[in-house]
Parts: C-alpha cells; structure tokens; sequence
C-alpha cells in the first residue's frame, strides 16, 4: 500500500510531497495538468517569456526563504516604488531610504501630499519586523485596507492615487475593501526585500520544488487526474483508517492523502466547503522596440487615472531574459474578468500609453499573448480567514493544502504545504 497520495502538483502540493517523502513516506503526486504549478506557468515562445499572468515573488516571504533555494532561480528585481501615470503626466513614488537616487523625485511628486510621505516613514517603522503570525492575529479587530489608512491619517489622495492601483496588483482589489492584514503583512515585506521573477520565468519555481520532491524520493506523474477520495480499511480491517483514491479509473489504498488541488476541486474530492469567491485578471503581453525607452526603469507603471489597464510591468526592463534582442516585453494588467476580447484590450493598452506619453508613438506595439485566470485568488474582505477550511477538516486521513486554507499568496502556498505535511504526520495511520 502507498503511503501517501497528493492530488495536485501545485507549490503546496510540492512542498507536502517533498516533506512527507524526506519523513522516510512512500509518496506520488498526481497533477491533472501536463506540468507541475498549478496557476505558477509559464510559456516561451519566439524568444519571449509570459508567466500566467503577472505574477511576483516577494524574496523576503520565510516561506519562500525557507523552501526554496533563491540563489538557484536567479532572481530579477522590480525597482521599489513606481511611476504613477495619467494622461499627460508621470511621476516617481519610490522608498529613498532603499534607493537613494529617488529622494529628490519622491519629495516633490505632486501626486502625493507631503504629509503622506512622512505617515509612509512612521508605517515603515510600525510593520518593520513584525511576523505573519502577530500581523494576522485573529484577535486583532477587522478592517479593511481604506479603513486602516484613514485610521493612520492618510489622505483619500494617497489612497487613490498609489494605494490602490500598487495593491490592486497584489490582491486584484482596486477598491481597498480587502482585509487590511494583507496590506500589512506584504507592505513589511516589501520594506525588507523585493517583487522580483526569476530569469527563466516564474514557472523556475514549481519546478525547483518539483526536483527538490523527486530528491528526496517522493513520484510526480503529469497528466493524471485524482477523480475521487474516499475511505477505506487500513491494516486494521476499520474503515477510514486508510483512503481509497480513484485516478484515472484506477483505485489506489494509501495510509493517507494530501488534497492540494484547486479550492473548488478539493471540495468536490472532500465534501469540505471551500471558499467559492474568487477574483481574477487579464493580462495582455506586448512587444515594443527597444530603442524606444520607456523611462520607468524597473519600476511598475501605475494607472492613477482608471484601471484600464490597472498597472504595466516593464517585464524585460527587469528581466531581459523575457524578450529578444531588440525587444522589450510589457506586462499590462486588467482587473476582474474582461467581457472585452484579446484584441480590445490590446488596442485599450496602447491607447492608454499614448495618453501617458504623448511624446512617443507606439505604432510599433505589437500584441503577443493574453493570459486570462478566472480564478488567481480568493476574495478575502476584513475577517475572511474566519470562514477557510482547516487543513485537517476532512474526514480520515486526508488534509487540505492550498493558500485558500491561509490567504492568497506564494507565501501562503509554501507554508500551507509544509502544514499539510506536518499535519498528516501527527495522525494516526501512517507507518
């Protein structure tokens, strides 16, 4: 009998699989998909590189730290700040005490009021240092992003104009309705370490932890579906001591199982009610001639005017592995799921470049890819934790792993697999 089965071959479904096999266990994970990562994908075509939208990895997350090997993915990093863009008009908003040269450009943006700025340097000081676990703390009262703003006495112009295009890139919430421990917790990253993607596209990241799994001897089969978990007699003739695991019409008896599918799929194998509120995002990709330079360097351009699109990423500025000579790469996202088709919102892309530099043609821009994800997180409004699954809510020897069991993040995923790991070994049943 199989120790351990993993439905899932995504970067919580990893980690478990790494850490359960390092424990001495039998594992295989399966992953419907042809490749491990889950949403974490990326494609390369003609010299280009697009991840599954604009994705980032935050390098001072622990989880992050602590499960993979960062040197190894050759990371490049995202100037902090960025540059806050409307028609006719762009500014720099950066942190001049992690990159000096930006003091005199940061002190007269007339986009944000001088006191603002000075609130910016005593938030730094409040959230630096400060864990996941005292940031999170269910005891602390719920908010959201706009409330926890006003309460520090920021302006409804700081709000607006940088808060919400920056951290409607992070949550895909433009509104600041989201619960503000988000914003905490990653603006105390962002203070100690950068938004960066590794040079080979953020999909290096699945399959490090995919060899790091194999390593230490656990199996990962691609193109496998898990259609179904159920309980079955272990060693002890009980029924529910062990699980009976259907994948692709065949029927496996592990000692346990890790669920580490999407929310919605890990519902259906478990009979767990798992959040069903997502938000999503469209990112189009578009090629540029490289003579022809922007001048946000490595920094996120922002949409003060509207959300269309909410934010563009310099993606070969900051990775020139991402387009070929002679080319720069631009990421622009839009927020929710777009009615509009491909070509729309390409064409709404250029449009709004040509309004924020009306000096430059963009004749040349040329539309490469859209990725569209449905769902790229769930929706999480002040308390939402309170409503997610534990990990060990299943029934039998079968656990949850995913960051809809935590909040929505890289972060989240890494840790929640680990959990998962930790939490299967601390039941009964396994050898």
């Amino acid at each position: 009998m199989t120790d351990v089965i993993v439905a899932g071959g995504g970067l919580a479904g990893l980690v478990a699989a790494r850490h359960l096999a390092e424990d001495g266990l039998d594992v295989t994970a399966f992953e419907a998909d042809s490749s491990v990562g889950g949403r974490v994908h990326t494609h390369k075509d003609d010299g280009f590189t697009y991840d599954r939208g604009f994705q980032v990895v935050f390098d001072s997350y622990p989880a992050v730290k602590r499960e993979l090997d960062v040197a190894a993915l050759d990371l490049r990093r995202f100037a902090p700040g960025a540059t806050l863009a409307r028609p006719g008009e762009r500014s720099v908003i950066a942190d001049p005490l992690r990159d000096p040269r930006t003091v005199t450009q940061t002190l007269f943006n007339r986009e944000i009021p001088f006191g603002d700025k000075l609130r910016v340097l005593k938030l730094r000081q409040e959230l630096a240092g400060r864990d996941e676990g005292d940031i999170f703390d269910p005891t602390r009262p719920d908010r959201t992003i706009e409330a926890a703003l006003a309460d520090r006495g920021f302006s409804q112009a700081f709000g607006e104009r940088f808060v919400a295009p920056f951290y409607g890139g992070i949550t895909l919430d433009r509104t600041l309705s989201t619960d503000a421990r988000i914003f905490e917790y990653t603006f105390a990253r962002l203070i100690e370490g950068s938004a960066a993607v590794p040079a080979d596209g953020m999909a290096a990241i699945p399959k490090q932890l995919a060899r790091r799994a194999r390593d230490a001897g656990a199996r990962i089969e691609t193109g496998v579906t898990v259609e179904s978990i159920g309980a079955g007699a272990g060693e002890t003739g009980e029924t529910g001591d062990s699980v009976r695991v259907t994948v692709d019409g065949e029927t496996i008896t592990a000692a346990g199982a890790v669920v580490a599918t999407d929310p919605k799929t890990a519902g259906e194998l478990t009979g767990v009610e798992t959040p069903t509120d997502y938000r999503g995002c469209a990112t189009v990709y578009a090629s540029f001639p490289s003579e022809t330079q922007l001048d946000t360097g490595k920094r996120l351009l922002l949409n003060v005017a509207d959300d269309r699109p909410n934010q563009v990423a310099p993606m070969s500025a900051v990775a020139p592995e991402y387009a070929p000579d002679g080319q720069q790469l631009l990421a622009a996202t839009f927020l929710g799921v777009p009615d509009a088709d491909d070509e729309t919102l390409f064409e709404e892309t250029r449009d709004t470049l040509s309004q924020w530099y009306p000096e430059r043609s963009f004749a040349a821009l040329e539309h490469r890819r859209t990725e569209r994800v449905p769902f790229a997180q769930i929706d999480q409004p002040p308390g939402f934790q309170s409503g997610l699954p534990d990990p060990d809510n299943p029934d039998g020897p079968v656990v949850l792993a995913g960051d809809y069991t935590r909040w929505s993040s890289i972060q989240s995923a890494l840790q929640s697999g680990r959990i998962a790991a930790e939490t299967l070994l601390d039941g009964p049943g396994l050898p």
